[in-house]
């Protein structure tokens, strides 16, 4: 019985670890899916989903990490590394612009990487300030926390001063990337060469404290226990209680095909998450995390039926159009086929909703889509 929790959550009193623990616990899917949808209409009331329009561009491939749960990552010096020219950088903007509109700040680049080693600050501050100065409309959200530990290392600059410098080219957010989770015996496994738990979380609490928004995400479904996430959420809602910096929170399943933990059933239980496993998630997230605004939708890994089931189980944004996409396609998983601008705004409307357009700061967007655009940069 949850009852007591529920009293709680009705009352508006935070939720201790050991309520979380028991929601997590709680096999009726149902009750808790009712528990989140509530608390989701106290923070927007409105019946809106919001989505964005946006494409990531992995400017690089190359790095030193080789984390076992990635299959995108090439090592520095294989034939398959590469460094994308600024033309082409700039040719994939143009298909995101052409299909977004004219708006300032309305499209959205989430732009990242591997650890390459040649990379410096000096090559980040060029190429942001270039797509800042040619591209108004553009948001740039941009490297995650562990792209950032490796910059400032390789400048030997203190972090607080890369971030400052990132922004002052043109960075306008950080991406949650990076987390897995933030517990450093679950990354000794999965990637042990990666940046430890404060470090990452040190990161967002200086890109706070510079006013720069980021956002959080969690991948589930590896190595890790029901107690490693529940920590994990746990340092998240201690850091926004800092400064409050986090916009959204994002969490998806691992996909393990291709990867060098996938293929060590060893190391991790063999099977990917459920969608049952995925809405408990969501929603015990949605309910513990109270001081985070927005949940967004995991469709790139869930697929279009999951996420939109996550509608009535806490989640509120369904996360990017995403022309394109290429980390989690390279484990083998891939729906973004399956999510053009008018099937996001079908399943946003058949699940009782209104889809409507914002930004990066989840401010609304008045720009029109224009969908021959959309499709021939899919088909390109």
């Amino acid at each position: 019985m949850i009852t007591d929790i529920a009293e709680k959550v009705y009352a508006g009193e935070r939720l201790a670890l050991d309520d979380a623990r028991r929601l997590y616990a709680h096999h009726n899917l149902a009750e808790l899916g009712m528990l989140a949808h509530w608390v989701r209409l106290q923070k927007h009331p409105d019946s809106v989903v919001t989505y964005n329009v946006g494409r990531n561009i992995n400017y690089t491939n190359v790095c030193w990490v080789k984390c076992d749960f990635c299959a995108f990552y090439r090592p520095p010096g294989s034939s398959e590394g590469y460094v994308l020219p600024n033309e082409q950088i700039f040719a994939k903007i143009d298909e995101l612009v052409a299909f977004g509109g004219d708006e300032p700040k309305s499209c959205e680049i989430l732009m990242q990487g591997g650890l390459n080693p040649k990379l410096r600050l000096d090559y980040y501050e060029q190429l942001l300030s270039a797509i800042r100065d040619r591209y108004p409309q553009v948001q740039l959200h941009c490297l995650s926390a562990t792209e950032i530990i490796y910059i400032a290392h390789l400048s030997r600059l203190p972090l607080d001063e890369t971030i400052r410098r990132l922004r002052d080219a043109g960075l306008d957010s950080i991406p949650g990337a990076g987390a897995e989770i933030l517990n450093d015996e679950v990354r000794d496994i999965i990637g042990f060469r990666k940046d430890r738990t404060e470090e990452w979380l040190e990161v967002h609490r200086v890109a706070h404290a510079l006013g720069m928004p980021t956002t959080a995400t969690m991948m589930y479904g590896h190595v890790e226990t029901v107690e490693h996430r529940l920590e994990h959420l746990d340092r998240l809602r201690q850091l926004q209680d800092e400064r409050g910096g986090f916009t959204a929170f994002i969490t998806w399943n691992f996909q393990p095909d291709h990867t060098d933990l996938g293929a060590d059933e060893s190391r991790w239980n063999g099977a990917k998450a459920t969608g049952y496993d995925h809405l408990r998630t969501v929603a015990v997230a949605r309910l513990f995390l109270d001081n985070i605004p927005s949940l967004q939708a995991s469709w790139v890994t869930q697929g279009p039926k999951i996420a939109q089931v996550s509608l009535r189980y806490g989640i509120n944004d369904f996360g990017s159009t995403m022309l394109e996409e290429n980390v989690v396609s390279a484990a083998g998983t891939s729906h973004t086929n399956e999510m053009g601008l008018d099937a996001m705004e079908r399943l946003i409307r058949d699940a009782g909703f209104a889809p409507r357009r914002r930004n990066t700061r989840y401010e609304p967007v008045a720009s029109p889509c224009r969908i021959d655009a959309l499709q021939e940069a899919v088909h390109s």
